[in-house]
């Protein structure tokens, strides 16, 4: 975690006396606003920002309100010597000053307010850090919770989040992890759904009234779910839209909550077709028939393959398993039971439960079928999700 200081003012002189009255800090200066933004981009983010308020081309308020933008964790520290109350209350409302502090400033007053600010942003990266391992931690818990409820949905979930990021990504859509969390956990309200209603539904035998509107109410289910967690209420709404014709496909939007659900319906169709066994390509070009499909996103899966490496499939034991392997056949228990669905990314989750499994009575069935990726020399490797 950081502990830099940068202090921006258009005066080298008085730069120089506040490099001498901090000595005691890690301080860094900058002669005027744009030069303090370009150190800020290229070597940001500082813990703490103090800023002189009367400057050319740039004030002091217009300067802390762009460094808010660029680091919204930085804490901003106005020193002027304008001490007018109005000027004061701009920049407190602005640009969201942590203090406001006249020049000239006591060595002792401005230490002060440096060891506030610092304490500041320790704990609201605390704050967050402890906020970011909550919220992996329910996405785990409730990702497993599927696995144990419906392994077809959890297999889905996971085949899906892979065509999401790849859209997120190719798109250079800001967040994008919010889309892949959406993904992860689009099929959450299936827990919901009665075992026998889910075996009508593997079999295609036809539903009542009163079981399709259980089963269409599996997106209510998962948003009321989600929404109770911090930081998912716009991931689910994105679950909750995947069901709704209101976010079809109907033009350029920069809605998060509109994109996301486009890209879940984009990957259960695609993954439908995958499964139901046509080739990549082949299912691609089926949804690019379907208006209902955003076309952009249909469009950029077809690179999914492109310029990446080379893939091979092989049979491996559970030992051999690693985290990226994609399985290419169904696992099954000694007696049959089907543990793990074709298509499934190889997350350490998954190797633990397969171990877990083969030291169980009912065993594993052994060799595994799995995809893995070559890496083309000069190339990228993909970047396999089993991240949380």
């Amino acid at each position: 975690m950081s502990n830099r200081i940068l202090c921006v003012d258009d005066e080298p002189n008085i730069l120089l006396a506040l490099a001498r009255q901090l000595r005691r800090f890690e301080v860094v200066t900058a002669l005027g606003p744009e030069t303090g933004l370009k150190i800020i981009e290229e070597n940001g983010p500082f813990a703490v920002v103090v800023s002189d308020l009367r400057m050319p081309r740039m004030n002091g308020v217009e300067f802390l309100t762009t460094v808010k933008k660029l680091c919204p964790d930085t804490i901003r520290i106005m020193l002027t010597g304008q001490g007018d109350l109005s000027v004061a209350a701009e920049a407190v409302n602005q640009g969201n000053i942590f203090r406001f502090l006249l020049k000239p400033c006591p060595t002792e007053v401005l230490s002060n307010a440096l060891d506030a600010g610092l304490e500041q942003y320790r704990l609201v990266n605390a704050e967050r850090q402890l906020l970011e391992q909550t919220l992996r931690g329910s996405v785990e818990v409730m990702s497993e919770i599927l696995s144990l409820a419906n392994r077809e949905a959890f297999g889905q979930a996971h085949r899906m989040r892979r065509y999401v990021r790849h859209i997120a990504v190719a798109l250079k859509l800001p967040e994008p992890w919010q889309y892949e969390v959406a993904a992860l956990l689009s099929q959450i309200g299936s827990i919901g759904i009665p075992p026998e209603l889910l075996d009508k539904l593997k079999c295609g035998a036809p539903l009542t009234e009163q079981e399709r509107r259980i089963y269409s109410s599996r997106w209510q289910v998962a948003h009321d779910m989600l929404v109770r967690i911090p930081r998912l209420d716009v991931v689910a709404k994105i679950v909750l839209g995947q069901g709704s014709a209101a976010t079809a496909a109907s033009g350029p939007t920069t809605d998060p909550v509109v994109l996301g659900s486009r890209m879940l319906r984009v990957g259960v169709g695609l993954d439908e077709l995958v499964m139901a066994g046509a080739p990549l390509e082949a299912a691609i070009a089926k949804l690019k028939t379907n208006k209902t499909y955003d076309p952009e996103m249909v469009t950029v899966l077809e690179t999914m393959e492109e310029g990446k490496g080379q893939t091979e499939i092989s049979s491996i034991r559970i030992a051999q398993l690693r985290t990226g392997m994609v399985l290419h056949a169904d696992v099954l228990s000694g007696s049959g039971v089907l543990l793990l669905g074709k298509g499934q990314e190889v997350t350490p989750s998954v190797i633990a439960r397969l171990r877990g499994f083969a030291a169980s009575a009912t065993g594993v069935v052994e060799p595994l079928v799995v995809t893995i990726r070559v890496v083309v020399p000069g190339g990228d490797p993909v970047e396999l999700l089993g991240r949380a």
